[in-house]
Parts: structure tokens; sequence; C-alpha cells
């Protein structure tokens, strides 16, 4: 079981409302002694309760597990554009989480953890950064811009709706920083955009990260993504879950993943047990 916060962000508007940026907060609670905190990001398109093979666990290990459903990129609320293409937005809205978590309760040490997307939001915390560069180049045309399958059409609807001034405003914004340095450790599954991201941003990551990849994931392929991150950072350990694992094994719903989600996230729980350990 979990409570639902209704969060939001007043600094950032809401892309479908004229209001603040919602941030829908899940939490599993664990029944006795707390480890700590871990933050978990899903997936392009998915949502907090399909990550609940890895905050369930996480809970019943001792930890306080959060989740949230990214604005606009849901499929709780449906799709925005802006929502599959601000990826920085991400690790922003964990750090508010954790903000008002942290202002009512003691959340001890904490980490983060995420699936696809949600593996670059969970690295993001911990330093890595888009190349900005590389990011206007996709709006140039001069790298491809390969939209997800959950949204085919984003780049006409991206192109159609912004501005050459809003494309260099997203241009600055997603060469920022957004590293939140309460955020001990990740752990990253099958992490996305690999090739977008910054490589001195991710040897520059000097805290413990676990990767796993899958041997048959097309979607975030593993020479472009997790072996990106895991060559690039320093104190990285990267593991593959199976050479015939494809990337949909780690959709909550999906009953084929079942075994290895319920390996991977075991060794999550091992990871954040050790590196998660209460300061004296």
């Amino acid at each position: 079981m979990h409570d639902v916060l209704t969060l939001q962000d007043d600094e950032r508007r809401s892309w479908t409302a004229d209001e603040p940026r919602p941030i829908r907060t899940y939490v599993w609670r664990p029944d006795g002694a707390r480890r700590g905190t871990v933050l978990v990001s899903h997936g392009t398109g998915g949502s907090a309760e399909e990550m609940a093979w890895l905050t369930g666990p996480l809970a019943n290990a001792g930890f306080l597990a959060v989740a949230v459903d990214h604005h606009g990129n849901n499929s709780v609320d449906g799709y925005e554009p802006e929502g599959f293409a601000r990826w920085w937005e991400r690790p922003r809205d964990l750090s508010v989480v954790l903000d008002r978590l942290g202002a009512d309760e003691d959340i001890g040490p904490i980490g983060a953890a995420g699936f696809s997307l949600g593996g670059y939001t969970a690295a993001a915390l911990v330093g890595a950064r888009v190349d900005a560069d590389l990011y206007a180049a996709l709006f140039a045309g001069t790298i491809p811009a390969v939209p997800p399958p959950e949204y085919p059409s984003l780049v006409e609807d991206l192109r159609a709706r912004l501005s050459e001034d809003d494309v260099a405003d997203w241009v600055a914004d997603s060469g920022r920083h957004y590293s939140d340095e309460r955020v001990r450790a990740a752990f990253l599954v099958c992490p996305a955009i690999g090739r977008m991201l910054d490589e001195k941003s991710l040897a520059a990551i000097d805290r413990p990260i676990a990767i796993r990849s899958a041997g048959a994931d097309d979607i975030a392929p593993p020479e472009d993504n997790a072996d990106v991150y895991a060559q690039a950072i320093p104190r990285a350990e990267l593991r593959s879950v199976g050479a015939d694992v494809g990337h949909y094994a780690f959709i909550g719903s999906n009953p084929e993943g079942a075994d290895v989600r319920e390996r991977v996230a075991g060794e999550a729980v091992d990871f954040f047990e050790a590196n998660l350990r209460p300061t004296s």
C-alpha cells in the first residue's frame, strides 16, 4: 500500500492549465525502522505505480520509497510534448519532493533509482548533465531526432509549437546542472539518452552508481546508453541482466519480466543498503 500526495512546484507552470506544475507523489512506507529514502523515477510515458516492482521491495527492506508521475510524460494524465523533450524537469520534480518530505519528517540518507528516462533522471540528481550543443543539434536537424514509441508525432508537435526564442531558451535550460547534493547514490536500470549527455559531467560524478542493462534492449540499446554511462562514470558498476532481456521487461504490468524485475529489485535493495548507511 502507498500514500498519494498532491504536491506542486510554485516556481514552474503546468503545461495544461494556468496553475503551478503538479507533482503527484506516491509514498511507500516501511513498517519498521527506516534505513533512509529512495526516490524512484518511471520511464518515458510510464507512471509511478508501474515502478511498484521496485518501490515495494525497497519499502519492505526498510526504505521510504517515493515515486512521482512526471507531468506531461505519464500514462495517468496523458502526454504533452514538453514532457517528452524537457528531460531535466524530472530531476527538478524529485528535488521538490525532497524539500517537502524533508520539511515534515526525518527522511535519512537519500538515494535515487530509475528506469529508462528515469535512469537519466537519477543520474542527473548526482551530476549528469545534458550536452546543450547536442540538444541544439536535435532541433537544427543536424543529428536525427527519433521520437519515442509512446509519442510518434513528438518532433512535428514540437516544431509546430515552439518559436526560435523558445528553442533558444530550451537549449540554455538543457545544459544547466540539476544535481542534488542530498542524493548519495543512484541505481540506473536501462538508462536512456546516453549519447545526449556531457561526458565531462559524467566523469565528474563521484558518488556510487550501479547500472543494469538489458542485452535485447532496442529502445535504449546498451551501446548507446548504459555502456556510455558506465564507461564515463568513474565509480559505476555495470551488469547485464541477460542477453535475451528487452527494455519492456521493466514495465510493471508485463508478466514476462516478473522474474528479472524481482532479481533487479533485490540488487537495488542490496546496493542501497550498502550505500545509504547513516553517518555517525
